[in-house]
């Protein structure tokens, strides 16, 4: 096969308790060409395919399963424009100015796809973000992170212990920041699918692709059941499912869970800020919009699919255990249990660009815990090298080679 075929996901994710909107799609039983073919049809697929359906490209999109139903679902979408790795930790790997970049990207593609969600009528909680102390950074680390962002033109502010009591928080020391959001992963993808449709794009499913031969000029994919489809550019926005000839350098799989709680509005924390601690392993939280809380974290690493399955029984019990301990008023009785597999680099930044010794291959992976805001990069970086407007800090994510 074209790319590695893995079990994305396993039990029921809080998505999942009601219908998936509506996205046209079919199968393929000819030949045909476009001008962009993107392989996947989640938030990656349908973020690239809004954007470039709407400066007049012809896309076809085809998946495997269907759209939205990979790693999507799975998606506990914290749409944060804070990077896993602290930007105090990030400057001392890839340089002061570099991680600046970063931070500030990420900030303006947060910002960029809340207001591309509210055109499409897209339901978002926007939401501020408290950082916890941890094993990574303690309460003197989080004060030198909230100066360094302070440097980088980002708000935040220092949250004391007793001000975290106050709100039901255990913890000895937070870091706030501002302007993030929540959003129902699969609904988002969904709706941006369907905008593609609206601008011409095609979608393709159930269709996998085994093989794709290329020109200077020209791709052209091979489908199981023996179609052809003819391309300028191929886009790979397969998630953890990595095509072969993409460089996994410094990349790696890391497997996780999550649960959500039952709705219990009257016994959430002041603000409904995100939660996630400054810690390996960590643990990070959020509320729906039915009251809801989902607990995610627990990550390990270089698990195999049956061995991540195997788990979510026992790590069901360790999150709900962990929300306890942190959030002490909240009723940690799980509706909903999952698990996932999602992939990291040793700096926390994606990597997304062309392909080496492919000119017209484009792809992104590496996305660790900030899967929509780097989607939307991705989006941004691809869109703006095939209209021929590059993305400025298009070169903190390329390709190590």
């Amino acid at each position: 096969m074209e790319t590695r075929s893995k079990n994305l996901r396993t039990g029921r994710s809080v998505w999942q308790a009601g219908r998936a909107p509506g996205v046209p799609h079919r199968p393929l039983h000819r030949d045909i060409d476009t001008d962009v073919l993107i392989i996947g049809a989640g938030i990656t697929g349908a973020m690239v395919a809004d954007a470039l359906s709407a400066s007049g490209w012809k896309v076809v999109l085809v998946d495997r399963r269907g759209p939205a139903k990979g790693s999507t679902t799975a998606s506990t979408a914290l749409v944060q424009y804070e990077i896993d790795t602290p930007l105090v930790k990030l400057s001392r790997k890839i340089g002061e100015a570099d991680a600046i970049r970063a931070f500030r990207r990420s900030r303006l593609a947060v910002d960029a796809l809340a207001a591309r969600l509210g055109e499409l009528g897209v339901a978002l909680q926007r939401r501020d973000t408290l950082y916890l102390a941890g094993n990574i950074l303690d309460a003197d680390g989080l004060r030198r992170e909230c100066e360094a962002r302070h440097v980088a033109g980002l708000a935040c502010r220092m949250v004391r212990r007793g001000e975290l009591r106050d709100m039901g928080i255990r913890a000895s020391a937070g870091l706030m920041g501002y302007g993030d959001f929540t959003i129902d992963p699969r609904a988002a993808a969904c709706a941006l699918l369907n905008a593609a449709v609206e601008n011409g794009a095609a979608i393709y499913a159930p269709v996998g692709i085994v093989d794709i031969a290329h020109t200077k000029t020209t791709v052209s994919a091979q489908t199981s059941t023996g179609h052809r489809i003819r391309a300028k550019h191929v886009v790979f926005a397969t998630g953890y499912e990595f095509p072969k000839r993409v460089p996994q350098h410094g990349h790696q799989i890391i497997s996780t869970w999550a649960i959500a709680t039952v709705p219990q509005k009257r016994k959430l924390w002041p603000g409904e800020a995100m939660i996630w601690q400054s810690a390996d392993p960590y643990l990070y939280v959020r509320t729906t919009a039915d009251g809801r809380v989902i607990c995610g974290g627990e990550d390990e690493e270089s698990l195999d699919e049956a061995e991540r399955d195997a788990l979510i029984g026992r790590k069901t019990r360790t999150l709900q255990r962990k929300l306890g301990q942190l959030l002490p008023g909240i009723d940690t009785r799980a509706d909903f249990a999952w698990a996932g597999s999602f992939g990291q680099t040793d700096t926390g930044l994606p990597m997304i660009g062309q392909l080496p010794r492919m000119p017209n291959g484009w792809a992104a992976l590496g996305y660790g815990g900030n899967g929509t805001t780097y989607s939307r990069i991705a989006a941004e970086i691809i869109a703006g090298a095939l209209n021929g407007r590059p993305v400025v800090d298009a070169d903190l994510y390329r390709f190590r080679r």
